[in-house]
């Protein structure tokens, strides 16, 4: 942020975009580059003022407010390691932007990743003065992903999604023939962590599963292959890849939970990623109330994958 001085005190005015933040998720934004224990050092130290006064982590900022920020060395280098990248646009206003995000690009740093879309696009567009992301979408699969690009449009989002309210289907590419023309899926997942550190989910046993629901649709039928729909009607990590693992029929090219031998072969056969792609998504407008119908097509290499099949 140009408005953060190195060398001496900085005040700032809260604008209404950002009325509402938790002051350290505010600064942590705000201060990128600078490591969270900083942050929660300057806040209990009171060198953070709001109006002149102390406040604690959990203030939450208010239109209006004026802060005093100390003289901060922001991890500018690391800054300009980030490349300024811009996505397909499927749609945009002043409140929201969806993209088609491509395979392979993580949503944000982290976990290895030095940067994501997040980072890419703030990088892009340094006039925007607020983009947060609305969900996520794993590293290898592509498709709709919807960012916020006020405060207020995240919030109404939010409630949505905990709502169930946005109508997300994907396509996935199944090994193997799956068992119905429709069937729901309601098994509760389980995170765990791998002894390597890695974050993987399993169908739980017992109570200590989240409720998760998927809607299974088939679309077309190969000799090796079932395409389906996955209409989410929850959205916990991993879903639609584990439910189709624990329903016999795990999506190819899945590096976490498929046919590890056979994605090997689909490699030698054209497929290199894992086929799962956010085709759809349908929602009203977070602030107007309009309705919006979005949808991206499936990539060229998986509609080329899918052509190979109806050949063979």
């Amino acid at each position: 942020m140009t408005d953060i001085r190195k060398d001496s005190v900085s005040f700032l005015q809260v604008t209404e975009a950002d009325a509402g933040q938790r002051i350290d998720n505010y600064l942590l934004r705000l201060l990128k580059g600078v490591p969270k224990s900083h942050i929660y050092r300057i806040l209990r130290s009171g060198e953070v003022r709001v109006n002149k006064g102390r406040i604690d982590a959990s203030y939450r900022v208010r239109d209006g407010d004026e802060l005093r920020i100390p003289p901060i060395r922001v991890a500018e280098r690391a800054e300009s390691q980030v490349p300024a990248a811009t996505f397909p646009v499927v749609y945009e206003d002043d409140a929201m932007l969806v993209i088609d995000k491509p395979a392979g690009v993580a949503v944000h740093g982290g976990s290895g990743v030095s940067f994501g879309v997040i980072e890419q696009l703030r990088r892009a567009h340094p006039d925007w003065r607020y983009l947060e992301l609305v969900h996520r979408l794993d590293r290898e699969t592509s498709g709709l992903l919807m960012l916020a690009k006020k405060r207020s449009a995240l919030t109404r989002l939010h409630d949505m999604m905990r709502d169930n309210v946005p109508d997300k289907r994907y396509y996935a590419l199944g090994i193997g023939s799956w068992p119905d023309k429709a069937r729901q899926v309601k098994l509760p997942l389980f995170k765990f962590h791998t002894p390597e550190g890695e974050r993987r989910v399993k169908v739980a046993e017992g109570d200590d599963g989240q409720y998760a629901h998927t809607n299974f649709a088939v679309i077309e039928r190969y000799a090796e292959f079932t395409l389906v729909e996955a209409h989410l009607r929850t959205g916990r990590t991993h879903q639609i890849r584990v439910h189709m693992q624990a329903s016999g029929c795990p999506i190819a090219g899945d590096e976490k939970y498929g046919d590890f031998a056979f994605n090997k072969e689909l490699a030698r056969r054209g497929l290199k990623r894992m086929f799962l792609h956010a085709r759809s998504l349908t929602l009203p407008h977070p602030l107007t109330g309009a309705p919006l119908k979005l949808e991206a097509p499936l990539p060229p290499e998986l509609d080329k994958f899918l052509k190979t099949l109806r050949q063979a």
